[in-house]
C-alpha cells in the first residue's frame, strides 16, 4: 500500500491530462517532462529508500537479523573448524544472543587465545562473515594489526587519540560495527585501555552509543597456559571434549593480565571485567591436521587423496617432544606444503 500510495502522483498527473484532452496541448512538453519526471523520481526514491529493498543494492549495516547471522555463523563453524569444541559453543552462543539482544547494556566484547594457527583469525573472519557478506572487507568490519598499524611505542599517545577517533567515527556511521585487534600479545601495553570508555556500559558517550558495537581481540598470550591444562587431561586419560570453559577461562585471564609482553599488561578492560569472554584455542592433534588437509584439497576441487593426507600431516612437527601430540604450527603451514603435492 505505501509504493502505490507513493506511485499516485503520476497516474494522478496522467488521468487529469486525459481529461482535459485537446487542452492538454497547451501544456508546453519541457514542462509536461519535467513534471512527469519530478513525479517518477518522486515515485523511484520511495521504492529505493524502503530499507529491505536499498540494501539489495549497497551493503547495510548489520545485513543479515540476529537469528540468520546466527544460523550462518554455526554452520560455517561445524563445517570448517576442527579441534575447537569450547570456541564453537561459546561464539554461537555469545554472537547469536548478542544480535538477538535489542538493548544490549554493553558491547560484545571477545578476547581469542591460542597459539598460531589454531584457528583465531579464521573464526574472526567467519564471525564478520556470518554478519555482513564482504566479512572482512565489509565497510563496517575494521581489522587493526599491532606491528602494522601502531608500530612505534614513541607515538603511543598518538595511536590513542588516532584509535578513540576511529572507533568513534566508524561507530556513528554504524552502531553494528565490528572492531577486529590482531597480536594483541605485541600490542604497547597501555594502548588497547584508551578504547575501555567504549567497552563499558555508559548508555551514551558525547551522544553516541557503542552498546551494539562488537570488539574481538586475537592473541598468542595465554597459550602455554591452554597447552598445560589440554596436556594434563590428556595424560589424565581424559577427551579433549570433556575439558570446559570454567577449566581454563580464570587461568587465561590471569594469565594474560600478569604478562608483561602482552598489550592486555595490568589493563584496565580485564580489570574491571569488560572482556565478556576469554576463549581458549585448544593445540590441535594430528586427526585435527588431517581434517584440514582434506578440507583444503576440497576447496581446491581436488578429490580427497589419503596418502596425501598423511603424507602433509606426517611432515608437521609436533610436542611435547616425547608424545608428540600436539602440531606446534596447528593447520597454518598445511597449505603450502599442500603445494608440493599438486
Amino acid at each position: 500500500m505505501r509504493l502505490l500510495r507513493r506511485r499516485a502522483p503520476v497516474w494522478g498527473l496522467l488521468f487529469v491530462l486525459c481529461q482535459l484532452g485537446p487542452a492538454a496541448q497547451a501544456v508546453e512538453p519541457i514542462s509536461l517532462g519535467l513534471a512527469l519526471a519530478g513525479a517518477a523520481a518522486s515515485a523511484l526514491t520511495g521504492f529505493i529508500s524502503y530499507p529491505r529493498l536499498y540494501c539489495y543494492f549497497t551493503e547495510c549495516c548489520l545485513q543479515r537479523p540476529g537469528a540468520r547471522a546466527g544460523s550462518v555463523l554455526e554452520q560455517e563453524l561445524d563445517r570448517k573448524l576442527f579441534g575447537q569444541h569450547l570456541v564453537k559453543k561459546v561464539v554461537v552462543k555469545a554472537v547469536t544472543g548478542f544480535l538477538n539482544n535489542a538493548n544490549p547494556k554493553k558491547p560484545l566484547t571477545l578476547s581469542l587465545h591460542g597459539w598460531t594457527g589454531t584457528g583465531k583469525n579464521f573464526v574472526s573472519k567467519i564471525i564478520a562473515e556470518s554478519i555482513y557478506e564482504g566479512g572482512l572487507n565489509s565497510r563496517y568490519v575494521h581489522h587493526f594489526v599491532s606491528t602494522l598499524h601502531f608500530p612505534h611505542r614513541q607515538n603511543i599517545t598518538q595511536y590513542k587519540d588516532q584509535l578513540q577517533m576511529w572507533v568513534r567515527g566508524n561507530v556513528s556511521a554504524c552502531a553494528r560495527s565490528i572492531f577486529v585487534f590482531d597480536e594483541m600479545d605485541k600490542m604497547h601495553a597501555g594502548l588497547i585501555d584508551s578504547i575501555k570508555p567504549f567497552l563499558d556500559y555508559y548508555e551514551q558517550l558525547d551522544g553516541v552509543s557503542y552498546r551494539k558495537a562488537i570488539f574481538i581481540f586475537l592473541s598468542n598470550a595465554g597459550a602455554e597456559k591452554i597447552t598445560e591444562v589440554a596436556l594434563d587431561f590428556w595424560r589424565s586419560g581424559k577427551r579433549r571434549e570433556e575439558l570446559g570453559l570454567q577449566d581454563l577461562e580464570p587461568s587465561v585471564s590471569v594469565s594474560v593480565f600478569n604478562n608483561k609482553n602482552s598489550g592486555f599488561w595490568h589493563s584496565s578492560l580485564i580489570d574491571r571485567n569488560l572482556i565478556d569472554y576469554f576463549i581458549p584455542f585448544l593445540p590441535l592433534e594430528y586427526k585435527h591436521v588431517k581434517m584440514c588437509v582434506r578440507v583444503e584439497l576440497e576447496s581446491r576441487g581436488y578429490e580427497v587423496d589419503e596418502e596425501i593426507v598423511t603424507q602433509v600431516a606426517d611432515e608437521m612437527t609436533y610436542f611435547p617432544k616425547e608424545e608428540r601430540i600436539y602440531s606446534d604450527k596447528g593447520c597454518k603451514t598445511v597449505y603450502t606444503k599442500l603445494d608440493f603435492y599438486l
